[in-house]
């Protein structure tokens, strides 16, 4: 009996690996570089961020061409230390849904302030195929 069950699991993680089903999502950090995604692929966009000053990356994108799968914030090593002020990473996943090209871009400021030409703008290019 634990021989069928390994036989099975062993066959499910072959199946799931060549299926593409296993594996990781690439990360974006850098704006200059564009991203090359395939339909129904995901793709996460990583920046530092610091909440607790106020600031976060605000998002826009295509929704047509876009999902944002998952939005979340991930504290620091001194963060989680306890250390006051210290910042950690946001984390924006998408899920590509047709084929072309669009841009997501992402605005680090207060959400409550107007945007000032001071505030940092980074722009990712997508290509989905």
């Amino acid at each position: 009996m634990k021989r069928l069950l390994l036989l099975v699991t062993v066959a499910v993680l072959t199946i799931c690996s060549v299926a593409g089903c296993v594996g990781e999502v690439k990360t974006y950090t850098d704006s200059g570089q564009a991203i090359n995604i395939g339909v129904n692929q995901e793709f996460v966009i990583a920046l530092g961020s610091n909440p607790t000053t106020g600031y976060g990356w605000q998002e826009s994108y295509d929704e047509n061409m876009l999902r944002l799968v998952e939005k979340k914030y991930k504290p620091g090593e001194e963060a989680e230390e306890g250390a006051v002020g210290a910042g950690g990473v946001e984390y924006f996943r998408f899920k590509a849904l047709k084929a072309g090209e669009t841009n997501i871009t992402l605005v680090y400021k207060r959400l409550w302030e107007e945007p000032t030409p001071q505030d940092v703008t980074k722009v990712f290019t997508v290509n989905i195929k």
